[in-house]
């Protein structure tokens, strides 16, 4: 039975993200080498991470400021990796147009450069969930489970799952609106993704508060849920804009 939890864990973690991985990155090539190299990318940042606040473990566990210095901290880290993500995507896409145009061949398309950014988010979600619920869900396949004193309500291999679920809708939508917001010199766009992952990532320290994994995760799936419809409107906008282009 232990086993069964634990791979239901991991599906509650990745489960959507296997399910848009089958049904939108699986059929291009290229999007799953986007999606391989996002992750790679992202976990490297996160090793990074972890071996400079390596240096100042533990931290105090009676007092939250370090906590949020070390959220706040790794949060811009990977903001500007996401920026310099998204100049390396840049270039490539401008060999591929130029490409195109030498073989007469149309360039990318809105929808292309879409998918190119929701592979590239996917792998950011898929690297933080591998960081930070997969490489824990080891002992979820043994005779028991776990519990904390302070979320004593949900097992604690169940809670680093729905907050990995949660995380992954963030940073795979959030790639989506980031891009575009980079493309377009969109400040909203540009303003909103770091907004939203700063909240997030600052919500996770309610679960420090006794029962706080009751208000906390809630809240963050609202954050996932504001994600995914400024993304959708996003995605509305651009997709109306362009077929007003090609009517006129």
């Amino acid at each position: 039975m232990t086993v069964a939890a634990g791979i239901g864990y991991a599906l509650v973690a990745l489960g959507p993200s296997l399910s848009l991985f089958i049904a939108f990155i699986s059929k291009k090539p290229f999007l799953i080498l986007t999606l391989l190299s996002s992750t790679l990318v992202w976990l490297i940042s996160l090793i990074i991470l972890s071996g400079i606040w390596r240096a100042f473990l533990p931290l105090n566990s009676t007092t939250w400021w370090p906590f949020a210095i070390l959220i706040f901290s790794s949060i811009a880290f990977q903001e500007g990796l996401r920026l310099l993500f998204w100049k390396v995507y840049k270039r490539l896409e401008d060999i591929l147009d130029a490409f195109a145009d030498r073989v007469s061949k149309p360039r990318l398309y809105p929808t292309d450069k879409m998918q190119i950014a929701l592979a590239g988010g996917l792998g950011h979600g898929v690297a933080h969930a591998v960081f930070f619920c997969l490489s824990l869900l080891t002992p979820a396949f043994g005779p028991a489970t776990y519990f904390v004193d302070r979320c004593s309500q949900i097992p604690f291999f169940l809670v680093s799952a729905i907050i990995a679920l949660a995380f992954v809708t963030v940073h795979t939508f959030s790639m989506v609106i980031a891009f575009n917001g980079y493309a377009e010199g969109n400040k909203v766009d540009q303003l909103f993704v770091p907004s939203v992952h700063l909240a997030a990532g600052m919500m996770t320290m309610i679960n420090f508060a006794y029962g706080g994994c009751v208000i906390g995760i809630p809240l963050l799936f609202l954050m996932a849920i504001l994600t995914v419809m400024h993304c959708g409107r996003m995605v509305w906008r651009r997709l109306s804009e362009s077929q007003r282009q090609v009517d006129s």
